[in-house]
């Protein structure tokens, strides 16, 4: 991170993070392999912090503010000095400040602070409210790749007027032209909210296929909740080669939390053509997504998203997802969406983490600093350049 733009990540535990790590964490860009954009309209305060509170959809109560909370004390503690503030200004100082500048002026003051190289970015939710990957390169000066939400895929083809006796040709299609582009390096489910991971994982014939899809297109809504066809997209996009992302745990709450532990996964990851998995998030089923990071050779993980909503705390997180795995099978993301706050502190509590933790070790004399610095570079870059081709 640019000196003197930012205030030093390791601000209170220098004594815990030996110099050279330090120094190198300060400064190694990043692939943030599985991130949004940032909202390309003002929002209200109100808005805001709804944004910044994963599990509800509710309007915050008159009683609360989410910054009173261990993300909320993270912007207040990283992001207000970025914004000329002191570390810890109160929330309607806070607020004062950053309304005062254009959604496009957060972006460009926020993003380039993080240190990233490269977004991969997830365009499947909500995508009219934030920005596209070009959009977010030309706000960070940093390029982006996309990751092709599978789900959506099949809702626009039967949307289109995709007759369902051809939906397993024309899906397939669809991906095949996907892995010919350049810039979608890589798929993603979310079957954690479509139909949870307790379900049948043996590949479907392409007539059930089209069984589902015909009851889908005859249907009030095409949102796809069919487990069958969520299995389809998935064994379709490993045929095609590409990694394919899981969210895995933390979440919204119209997910089943219990029903989304990855063990339930392990059907699916034993017949599967072995290409890249990405466990994403996975708080907290962390440990569970280690050990299958352990115990497949195709399955990696990350705990993006929980960082940023566990803030202080991240540091624990981190700790416990270095426990099982190895090295090279863990990435960063920061599961940014919306406030480009939640893009950089995603990056600056991971570093932190990293720091705290990896330093701890050094100093018990379990790594050497080597080591530790090695270790930062496969989660932070190395890992994601290769699983998905950069």
């Amino acid at each position: 991170m640019p000196d003197g733009e930012l205030a030093d990540v390791f601000d209170g535990v220098h004594d815990e993070v030996p110099e050279a790590l330090a120094e190198h964490l300060r400064t190694v860009s990043l692939i943030d392999h599985h991130v949004h954009g940032t909202f390309d309209k003002p929002v209200d305060r109100a808005g805001f912090e709804a944004s910044i509170n994963e599990g509800s959809t509710d309007p915050v109560p008159d009683f609360m503010t989410q910054f009173d909370s261990p993300l909320g004390l993270s912007i207040r503690r990283w992001c207000a000095p970025v914004l000329g503030l002191p570390a810890h200004a109160d929330a309607d100082a806070y607020w004062k400040r950053r309304s005062e500048l254009s959604p496009d002026e957060l972006s460009s003051l926020m993003l380039p602070l993080a240190g990233v190289q490269r977004w991969v970015v997830d365009t499947g939710f909500q995508g009219d409210l934030i920005t596209t990957p070009e959009r977010l390169t030309e706000l960070s000066g940093r390029p982006s790749s996309v990751i092709l939400r599978l789900e959506r895929l099949a809702e626009e083809l039967l949307e289109s007027g995709t007759d369902p006796d051809d939906f397993p040709a024309a899906f397939r299609g669809a991906l095949a032209e996907a892995a010919r582009s350049p810039e979608t390096v890589g798929t993603k489910t979310i079957a954690a909210y479509r139909c949870s991971f307790d379900i049948d994982w043996s590949r479907p014939s392409d007539a059930q296929v089209i069984e589902h899809a015909r009851a889908l297109a005859a249907g009030p809504s095409t949102r796809l909740d069919s487990p069958v066809l969520i299995a389809f997209g998935v064994y379709e996009a490993a045929d095609c080669g590409l990694p394919i992302q899981v969210h895995v745990g933390f979440g919204d709450r119209d997910l089943d939390l219990h029903r989304t532990d990855p063990m339930l996964l392990l059907p699916l990851l034993r017949a599967m053509p072995p290409v890249p998995v990405l466990l994403l998030h996975c708080y907290p089923f962390h440990r569970q997504a280690g050990y299958l990071a352990q115990a497949f050779d195709h399955v990696n993980f990350d705990v993006g998203l929980g960082i940023n909503y566990l803030g202080v705390r991240s540091i624990g997180l981190v700790a416990e997802a270095l426990e099982t795995a190895p090295f090279a099978k863990q990435l960063y993301s920061s599961d940014a969406f919306g406030p480009p706050e939640l893009h950089l502190l995603g990056s600056v509590l991971w570093r932190r983490a990293m720091g705290v933790v990896l330093g701890g070790w050094v100093r018990a004399g379990d790594c050497s600093e080597s080591d530790a610095i090695r270790i930062v570079d496969m989660t932070g870059t190395h890992n994601a350049t290769r699983v998905y081709s950069l």
